[in-house]
C-alpha cells in the first residue's frame, strides 16, 4: 500500500496535528489510548498482550524524547533499532520490542490510519545454533539437590519443585498455572499433570510425573496439607501471601537462589536451564527428536534440533580435533 505526502499528511489520528500543542503527558495518553485500540483487535495470548503493550509505550516515550513524533518515517524505525542497540540488551529482548512496532504499524496500515513504516526494518538475528542458556551436568543437579536439607516447608518444595523440572521439562509458566485438580492417575497406572502450554487457552496437554518425580511431590503436599484441590501445585510461604500462586519471577528466584547455595554461579544457567536439561539429557538417554518434541510441547522440531547442537558443542570441548592433535603429538614429543 503506497501513501502520498498529502494522504500521509491528513491520515486521521494516528498522529493527529495537534500533538505539536499538547503536553508530554497529555501526548503520551493520547498514544497509549491508541495502544489500547491495537490490543483489542489483536488475537494473541494474555501474556503477549502485556508485551505489546509494554514495548509500545517504551517506543512512543523514545519518539517524544526524540522529538521524533510529528510525522515517524521508517528512517526514525532505523534509529530506534541503533538505539536499542546502544542499550546492551540481550538479542531476544530487541527482537521483542521491535516485533511489537512492527505489529502495531501493520494495523495502523491495515485501518488505513498511517503508513507502514516498519516494514522491511530486521530484527536482530537470533541465534539459531544452540540455546542462550547451557544445560545442567548430572553432577551439578546432584550437587543443587544435595544441598537442599528439607527441613522446613519451603525446603520440601522447594525440593520437589526443582527435582520435577528436571524430570518433566515443564515451563515456569506451565507450573505456575498447575493446581491440585490437574494431577491425575491414569488406568495403567502413570500419573500425568494436565498443564496449559505456552499460548493455550486450556489445559490440553500434559507431563508424565515418574516416581521419582511423584514422591518428593507427595512428600511436599503432605507437610503443606492443602485445603482443596483447587489450590495451586506450589505455592507461596511467606507469611503476607502464604498458600497462594507464586509468579513466574517468584519460581525463576527460588531457583536460582538454590542453584547459588549449591555454589552453581553461572549467568547462562537460570530456571529455564532445567527445562533445557531435559531436552539435552532426553535425547542423550536416546530419545529420538520426535519424542522430545512431543514430550516437551514444541511446535516445530526445529526447535527441538536446536539441543542438538549443545550436545556436538559439548563432544567437541571433550573429543575435538584439538584434543586429538594434543593425544596425537604426545605419542612423539612426551610432555614439553
Amino acid at each position: 500500500m503506497v501513501y502520498s505526502k498529502e494522504k500521509r499528511s491528513s491520515m486521521a489520528t494516528i498522529i493527529p496535528t495537534e500533538s505539536l500543542h499538547l503536553t508530554e503527558s497529555s501526548w503520551l495518553k493520547t498514544f497509549y489510548e491508541k495502544i489500547e485500540q491495537f490490543l483489542a483487535q489483536q488475537d494473541v495470548a494474555p501474556s503477549s498482550r502485556i508485551t505489546y503493550r509494554s514495548s509500545l509505550r517504551q517506543f512512543f516515550h523514545w519518539l517524544n524524547v526524540q522529538d521524533q513524533k510529528s510525522n515517524p518515517t521508517r528512517e526514525t524505525i532505523i534509529l530506534y533499532k541503533a538505539w536499542l542497540d546502544s542499550k546492551n540488551l540481550r538479542t531476544f529482548t530487541k527482537a521483542g520490542y521491535l516485533v511489537a512496532v512492527r505489529r502495531f504499524f501493520e494495523w495502523t496500515e491495515s485501518t488505513k490510519q498511517y503508513p507502514n513504516i516498519a516494514k522491511g526494518v530486521k530484527s536482530a538475528r537470533r541465534p539459531t545454533k544452540s540455546h542462550q542458556k547451557d544445560a545442567l551436568t548430572i553432577l551439578q543437579i546432584q550437587r543443587c539437590l544435595e544441598s537442599i536439607p528439607r527441613t522446613t516447608l519451603e525446603d520440601y518444595r522447594d525440593f520437589a519443585l526443582i527435582n520435577l523440572l528436571i524430570r518433566t521439562g515443564a515451563r515456569l509458566i506451565e507450573i505456575r498455572r498447575a493446581s491440585l485438580e490437574d494431577l491425575e492417575t491414569q488406568e495403567q497406572g502413570a500419573t500425568i499433570l494436565w498443564i496449559r502450554g505456552k499460548g493455550r487457552e486450556g489445559k490440553d496437554d500434559f507431563v508424565v510425573l515418574t516416581q521419582e518425580a511423584l514422591k518428593p511431590l507427595g512428600e511436599y503436599l503432605q507437610k503443606r496439607a492443602p485445603k482443596t484441590m483447587s489450590e495451586p501445585l506450589f505455592a507461596s510461604v511467606s507469611d503476607r501471601n502464604f498458600g497462594r500462586r507464586l509468579t513466574v519471577c517468584s519460581l525463576s528466584r527460588l531457583i536460582k537462589k538454590r542453584f547459588r547455595s549449591a555454589g552453581i554461579e553461572s549467568r547462562r544457567l537460570t530456571a529455564h536451564s532445567l527445562r533445557h536439561t531435559f531436552g539435552v539429557m532426553a535425547i542423550k538417554a536416546g530419545a529420538s527428536l520426535y519424542e522430545v518434541q512431543l514430550a516437551m510441547r514444541h511446535v516445530s522440531p526445529a526447535t527441538t534440533e536446536v539441543y542438538l547442537g549443545d550436545i556436538e558443542r559439548e563432544k567437541r570441548m571433550e573429543a575435538g580435533p584439538e584434543n586429538l592433535i594434543s593425544r596425537l603429538l604426545a605419542t612423539s614429543l612426551g610432555t614439553l
